[in-house]
């Protein structure tokens, strides 16, 4: 099947043409990014995120069915993230992705975004079921068992900010430039990892869940008393602040995986780490030690594949369409969709279903 994928989530506007599922290649994969429509506002806006999409949506599709060389008698279906997401831009790709696939007369798939990175490492890595995922981005931050498509269970999650957002919030606390996430670990890489001691949240208690308000809110408290800061300070905040997460992360996962050799005694032990936040080079690090002590085999797709990209919704929608009937144009956009249905919301639900 040759599959086109569309990705509008957030701040990226993709698309993709992917080939599969036996010898799976990726034909083209083209992401616009709104990097610069967001850098005065110190994060993205909805409102603004939306209109870009709309604004580019058709030219990226039409340069990635250009760089695949395909035309539309190659492709076999339509591929959009349906949620969740900002709930304008989740309209703009389904939207169009319907428009596509009802003129086009090809079937159209509505594809779980956190799904799409949850079956990345089977396009990279040709990983079979079931494997441990850690999945780490601005929104979202979660351990799940991997059983199948479609067959997913939570084991932990934040119960407060996700990575990606904490890291964003302490850079701009930090006066540091967006996205935060990279300049949080530029900064730590000129900084003094020992110089303040600040905690790992919930590491005393069982489970997986994870929490990080309470670590952002010690680095505002360390840097409130030593204000104004200079830049030697900004830098050691950010080491501090990123060796805590990576730690947090690192122990968790050593918990996940003894917990996966419980569930699937005799069956060697996976950990694949997807989402933005898979692209900081520290946390790569203290997860690919963490699963070495532990025998595992350690996952992380190419970083260009562990950001938003519209590859893994594509490859995503190979998958689904595997398994049978795909979706309709009645399907509508959302903006909450859990991968694991039956968990309760950990921060709650309601009318839009639960929070995490």
């Amino acid at each position: 099947m040759t599959v086109l994928g569309i990705e509008t989530s957030c701040d990226e506007t993709a698309a993709a043409i992917v080939r599969g599922p036996a010898n799976a290649e990726i034909l083209s994969n083209v992401v616009r990014s709104q990097i610069d429509e967001h850098t005065e506002f110190g994060g993205v806006v909805p409102e603004i995120a939306a209109r870009a999409h709309i604004e580019v949506l058709d030219r990226i599709v039409d340069e990635a069915m250009k760089d695949a060389g395909c035309g539309w008698d190659d492709i076999d279906a339509v591929a959009a993230t349906a949620g969740p997401g900002l709930i304008g831009g989740v309209i703009v790709g389904l939207m169009t992705a319907k428009a596509i696939a009802m003129a086009a007369g090809k079937p159209l798939v509505a594809v779980n975004h956190l799904e799409g990175h949850a079956l990345t490492a089977r396009l990279t890595d040709d990983l079979e079921f079931p494997f441990l995922l850690l999945l780490v981005s601005g929104g979202h931050s979660q351990f799940l068992l991997v059983k199948g498509v479609g067959d997913y269970e939570r084991l932990g999650t934040t119960i407060d900010d996700a990575i990606g957002e904490a890291f964003d919030k302490t850079a701009k606390l930090l006066g540091l430039p967006y996205p935060g996430g990279p300049a949080v670990e530029r900064m730590a890489a000129q900084g003094d990892v020992s110089r303040f001691k600040l905690p790992r949240p919930l590491l005393d208690r069982p489970g997986l869940d994870m929490s990080f308000a309470g670590l952002k809110t010690a680095l505002r408290t360390q840097a409130k008393k030593l204000e104004p800061i200079d830049d030697q300070t900004v830098a050691d905040l950010c080491a501090g602040f990123q060796r805590a997460v990576a730690d947090v992360l690192a122990s968790r996962t050593k918990s996940a995986l003894a917990l996966f050799e419980d569930r699937f005694p005799g069956r060697p032990p996976v950990v694949v780490v997807a989402g933005g936040v898979a692209a900081n080079k520290e946390i790569r690090s203290a997860l690919t030690s963490t699963a070495s002590e532990a025998n595992a085999r350690f996952v992380a797709p190419p970083l260009q594949l562990c950001t938003d990209n519209a590859a893994m919704i594509a490859w995503a929608g190979i998958e689904k369409m595997r398994l049978g009937p795909v979706d309709d144009m009645a399907t509508s956009p959302r903006p909450r969709w859990p991968l694991d249905q039956t968990a309760s919301g950990v921060l709650g639900s309601g009318k839009k279903g639960a929070k995490v």
